[in-house]
């Protein structure tokens, strides 16, 4: 060691260090103007660390190679600066791993690596890739305020315990795809400015998952436990995602605030345009046990989802709309009510041949998902709403389950007919300003008619006729009454529209008028007392349906 100097390489790939061994080394490496030992290439592959091993505060100048190496006891490498790649490829720690306030500016390797006690690397700096695949925590490890500058990987981990990630920063993605978090209480919160993938992992036990990521990737995740995710600024993929338990998707409206008031910080995601949370698809998800709460569903791909009449919505949980614009340069003229829609209608209806402007064609993932396959989907939502005593919106996703039926390929023509007809009337029993209008449409009829036939030219006169027997005694008398004729000469009179409006409001009702009516004005007022009774119900029940809670 003597001629050792502070940058040096060295090269003990097999040794085995005792305390007092490791710090005679570190000693002889040590920098006189700051007191803290500099290593070059540093080769400890296999090497065996019987006692504490401390590199606190070293600065490794070169790459530092720890593949395979043992510690049996402490490992401290707090403050540790290494300016190179640190590999620690299947290295295992039985004592406590300490990697407070460590920096690693090149490659962070802890692939397979096995911490059998406690692993700390709160503060830590990975400026470079940081590699965790297949490591094992065996007991609780923490990343608190941890900053990872580039990607972070812990694919396939296994968490036996506590898995703190508080106030840990992750600016481009992080994945934890096939990652198994065994008894894992809490995660996060935490900031990824890139991808966060949950993928594949699996969690044991109840926890709560905290998180302001730009996107959260769930897909075929698996609970085993309840569970409680909240979320600020993502988009979640939650497809084909299995919980046996309660599990409840949440917008958070505030930053999270770890224990002891400290703010997570969500600089990372300045340039987001709001902090909502949106949901991207829930295709393949047993929705017996889903709880969202304030997620926008836009853009939610529902078609494939199992249960989902027992979802429960809380909150503010917005959908897609209509297009809002009338289109009058086409025939005929085309315009949306407002209502909620799905995504998948959107994609089918702007996939037709001569399809309106307005429908988004560009809904990610919706593949072929066309009438047949949505009218269940509406259907399911709007039974859930129905149990949430949501009307109103159930109402809507109503309305989208018969248009879905009206387009449906598998339908009868002469039920296709009658749906259209109940379509065109009253909107399917929803939309009273088209029933109103159809009623006043109708009205307008029945008086232009009326005036024009049904009135008679003047009311019939009663004629009385009798014999007079000769010598006196009783007079009988027969009765008898014109027949109403037919109108001549001005039809259209006042008079005439004030006779016509009585009949015709008469009818409304369901009443008769008592005026003289021509065989054709009779004909006329029976077809409106059929008619705009049921008109002037399909509105009461359109606007029953739109306010009932």
């Amino acid at each position: 060691m003597a001629g050792l100097t502070p940058g040096a390489e060295v090269d003990h790939r097999g040794t085995t260090f005792t305390a007092s061994l490791l710090t005679a080394l570190l000693n002889a490496l040590r920098d006189p103007s700051t007191g803290n030992a500099r290593l070059g290439l540093a080769w400890f592959d296999s090497a065996i660390f019987e006692g504490d091993a401390d590199f606190g505060s070293v600065s490794f100048e070169d790459d530092a190679r720890f593949m395979s190496a043992i510690f049996k006891s402490r490992a401290e490498f707090d403050s540790a600066i290494f300016k190179s790649h640190a590999g620690f490829m299947s290295a295992t720690f039985e004592g406590a791993a300490k990697f407070m306030l460590a920096t690693f500016e090149g490659f962070g390797r802890f692939r397979s690596a096995v911490f059998k006690s406690r692993a700390e690397f709160g503060l830590a700096i990975f400026k470079d890739t940081a590699d965790f695949t297949s490591a094992t925590f065996e007991d609780n490890v923490t990343f608190w305020s941890a900053a990872f500058e580039r990607e972070a990987g812990f694919e396939s981990t296994v968490f036996q315990r506590g898995a703190g990630f508080e106030l840990a920063t992750f600016k481009g993605e992080a994945s934890f795809e096939s990652a198994t978090f065994v008894n894992a209480v809490q995660v996060g919160p935490l900031a990824c400015a890139g991808l966060l993938v949950l993928s594949g992992a699996v969690f044991g036990g109840p926890v709560t998952l905290s998180f302001a990521a730009r996107r959260l990737e769930c897909r075929r995740t698996r609970w085993s436990s309840t569970a409680e995710i909240r979320l600020r600024y993502a988009t979640v993929d939650f497809a084909h995602a299995v919980f046996e338990y309660p599990l409840t998707i949440a917008a958070e409206p505030d930053p999270f605030v770890f224990t002891g008031g400290r703010q997570l910080s969500e600089d990372l995601l300045s340039n987001a345009p709001d902090p909502g949370v949106r949901m991207a698809s829930l295709r393949g998800v047993d929705a017996a046990h889903l709880v969202l709460a304030d997620l926008d569903l836009s853009g939610c791909l529902f078609a494939g989802t199992v249960h989902l009449d027992q979802l429960r919505l809380e909150g503010a949980c917005t959908f897609d709309t209509a297009p809002p614009t009338v289109h009058w340069r086409r025939w005929p003229p085309v315009r949306f009510t407002a209502r909620r829609v799905l995504a998948e209608e959107h994609h089918w209806r702007a996939s037709q041949p001569g399809a309106a402007r307005g429908w988004n064609v560009a809904v990610l993932g919706a593949g072929r998902a066309g009438p047949l396959q949505l009218a269940p989907v509406y259907r399911a939502l709007r039974k859930a709403f129905e149990d949430g005593k949501h009307e109103p919106g159930a109402a809507d996703f109503y309305y989208g389950e018969m248009e879905m039926r009206r387009h449906a390929d598998d339908i009868p023509h002469s039920e296709r007919g009658l749906l259209t007809a109940y379509w065109a009337l009253s909107g399917y029993g929803l939309r009273a300003s088209r029933s109103l209008a159809w009623l006043g449409a109708a009205m307008i009829a029945t008086v232009v008619l009326l005036m024009a036939f049904g009135l008679a030219q003047d009311a019939p006169k009663q004629t009385a006729t009798g014999t007079v027997p000769v010598g006196g005694g009783k007079v009988t008398f027969d009765i008898d009454k014109e027949d109403p004729q037919n109108p001549t000469g001005d039809r259209f009179s006042g008079v005439r529209f004030e006779k016509a409006l009585n009949v015709t409001l008469n009818s409304v009702v369901f009443r008769s008028s008592g005026q003289d009516l021509t065989t054709t004005g009779t004909y006329i007022e029976m077809t409106s007392r059929l008619t705009e009774p049921v008109l002037l119900g399909l509105a009461v029940l359109a606007i029953r349906n739109r306010i009932k809670r």
